[in-house]
């Protein structure tokens, strides 16, 4: 028969594929399984409708052959098969898809569910192969019919020898170039690979002649090589058993086939949901934390299935960023799928998916803090500080999602504890949540300005990550208790009228000493004024504002180096012996009181942990208080 043409539409979009819809060339045995299988599907719809056609399942499979003498490979299957007809209309005009006007005549019965409907996927063929072949026996027909194209140029249809009902697709791979290697597509490691990391999951038995080695018969220690015919897919996922039939067991084998992690997963969530929109899912919280998890290259996202086809490697927008260390997979026909099938469009069947897994995770999360107290402490060890961008993040919108989650180390309770458990233990007349940050346990808990929170009792949370601070910023309020630093001017404990009386007196007979020495210091303190929270230390910073001395730190660690301020106080315990060499300084000597002034500033500065700004200068100082 003569070569016939493409319409001109057809041989532009035959071209655009080629160079540019498939991202990667490997998608092209994905396409044509999933045309495979499609056709294999076919029948088992006419056999749902026709009582002379039994479908026995066993009779149908794909079988994947290379021949790298001849540089040929070849993808069979048993299915419905194309007429002359289909040929011309299915191959010869481009994104014309012969499922979709299949799957449109015979809506999908008993769970199966036609995969192609684009009619672009055939021809992802010519990304890797020269010349293709197609013959093809329709069931109920006794001719068959070959399709052969070299690309663009055109195709030519003509009788062809072929017994059984079914289709053949020979591809001549394309010989190596200096920037690609198309060798890997005849070999049988690479061609098995793929099939697993694809197609995986197709329905039917996809074959192939696997290589291999054996001891030898009769000769000891001698081996031979064979060849035999393999299933080199699963065909049943996991996610589609009932939960009931399977094992922790099953569940951990499977984190481990799809390399999820090296880890054991701490909890499996298997979803099957049937409703606005139906999906399966099977999701793993690890138990460590990946080594690139905090760091640029770490990419999160789900596998996304369609119809048991992987589509996605990693589909970001399955999970929010603080749920971002969840592993597992999803699976789904109702997905709107872009001409390639790599991307998705952005519809509201993904958004409903992904709204159902974020609830599931979290309910999922505030299980296992409730009933297995050890296990959660241990995740939250691993991942609570991505829990606590998520707070930070989009300016507290996830608060409420996340808020419950958090935990933080309690100064009473010595361990890690919730926001709620804490302010179920709040005396009727504590108004804030105390909280103290810093960079370990160890220095918090030596901390002069917590001391009059201490002496009432109350208890504090320890802040020792850097985003602690922040992301408390964002949540505002817990159950109407706000949170105060306590380093904060004003810590909310109010004195009795005896001790009121006596911070009066101390702040009127000393406020020329405090004026004088914030002069000394000019900006580097807004003020200097009296302690009230101060029992047996002689000197504190406390901040005033929104921007705490433990918030600078931070900011000023980062890579850009904010120059943001906290507006510090200095704070004088007027009731240590220090404060009495200050007055006699003051009345005395000028030198002497300028000399302590520095020397308490720079106390002051370093049990907040900042950078005294001359050392040397300091030293000097305690050295002359020596002589």
């Amino acid at each position: 028969m003569e070569k016939q043409q493409f319409k001109a539409e057809s041989k532009r979009l035959l071209e655009m594929m080629i160079n540019s819809i498939y991202t990667q060339r490997e998608i092209f045995l994905r396409e044509l399984i999933s045309n495979a299988s499609d056709a294999i599907d076919k029948i088992y719809y006419k056999a749902l409708t026709d009582d002379q056609l039994v479908f026995n399942k066993e009779s149908y499979y794909i079988k994947v052959t290379a021949d790298k003498a001849n540089r040929t490979l070849t993808l069979s299957d048993t299915g419905i098969g194309m007429t002359q007809e289909d040929l011309e209309n299915n191959l010869g005009v481009i994104a014309k898809s012969g499922s979709l006007a299949f799957k449109k005549e015979n809506e999908a019965k008993d769970g199966h569910n036609i995969i192609g409907q684009f009619g672009v996927g055939f021809y992802s063929a010519f990304m890797v192969a020269d010349k293709v072949e197609v013959i093809s026996k329709a069931l109920g027909e006794k001719e068959a019919y070959k399709w052969e194209s070299e690309g663009a140029d055109g195709y030519s249809i003509t009788p062809a020898d072929k017994e059984t009902v079914g289709t053949d697709i020979i591809m001549t791979i394309k010989p190596n170039t200096e920037d690609d290697n198309y060798d890997e597509f005849l070999e049988e490691y690479r061609l098995r690979a793929i099939i697993k990391k694809y197609s995986d999951f197709i329905r039917y038995p996809i074959k192939m002649d696997m290589k291999g080695q054996r001891p030898k018969e009769g000769s000891e220690g001698e081996f031979e090589e064979y060849q035999e015919e393999q299933t080199v897919n699963s065909m049943v996922p996991i996610w589609r058993k009932n939960k009931s039939e399977l094992t922790q067991e099953d569940y951990d084998n499977f984190y481990f086939e799809k390399r999820y992690g090296f880890d054991k997963p701490l909890k499996h969530l298997h979803i099957s949901a049937d409703g606005a929109v139906v999906y399966n899912a099977i999701l793993f919280i690890p138990e460590n934390t990946p080594f690139d998890y905090y760091t640029k290259e770490f990419e999160k996202g789900l596998e996304l299935y369609s119809n048991g086809v992987l589509i996605m490697d990693k589909c970001a927008d399955l999970l929010p960023d603080y749920f971002s260390f969840v592993k597992g997979m999803v699976d789904s026909e109702d997905l709107s799928l872009n001409i390639s099938r790599e991307l998705l469009q952005h519809d509201r069947q993904l958004q409903l998916i992904a709204k159902n897994i974020k609830n599931k995770i979290k309910s999922t999360l505030q299980s296992l803090l409730k009933e297995d107290r050890e296990k959660y402490d241990g995740f939250y060890k691993s991942f609570g500080r991505q829990l606590k961008f998520g707070v930070y993040n989009d300016y507290g919108a996830n608060k409420d999602t996340l808020q419950d989650l958090l935990l933080f180390y309690s100064s009473k309770e010595k361990k890690q504890v919730t926001l709620d458990e804490y302010v179920s233990r709040m005396p009727e007349d504590q108004k804030y949540i105390y909280y103290a940050a810093g960079e370990s346990i160890d220095r918090l808990e030596k901390l002069p300005q917590a001391e009059i929170v201490a002496d009432k009792g109350y208890e504090m949370l320890y802040f020792t990550d850097d985003i602690d601070e922040f992301a408390i910023k964002m949540i505002g309020t817990y159950k109407e208790k706000s949170f105060k630093n306590v380093s904060s001017g004003d810590l909310g404990i109010e004195s009795n009228a005896e001790e009121k009386q006596a911070e009066e007196e101390a702040a009127t007979e000393n406020k020329d000493l405090f004026v004088s020495m914030k002069e000394l210091l000019g900006d580097k303190v807004t003020g200097v004024k009296a302690s009230k929270r101060l029992k047996s230390h002689p000197v504190c910073l406390s901040s005033d504002g929104e921007v705490t001395i433990e918030m600078e730190k931070v900011l000023k660690a980062m890579p850009n180096g904010q120059d943001v301020k906290a507006d510090k106080v200095l704070e004088i315990n007027v009731n240590h012996e220090v404060f009495q060499a200050l007055k006699e300084a003051y009345s005395n000597d000028q030198q002497k009181l300028n000399l302590y002034t520095n020397i308490l500033y720079n106390q002051a500065l370093l049990i907040e942990g900042l950078t005294v700004q001359d050392p040397v200068q300091f030293t000097n100082d305690i050295c002359k208080i020596m002589v």
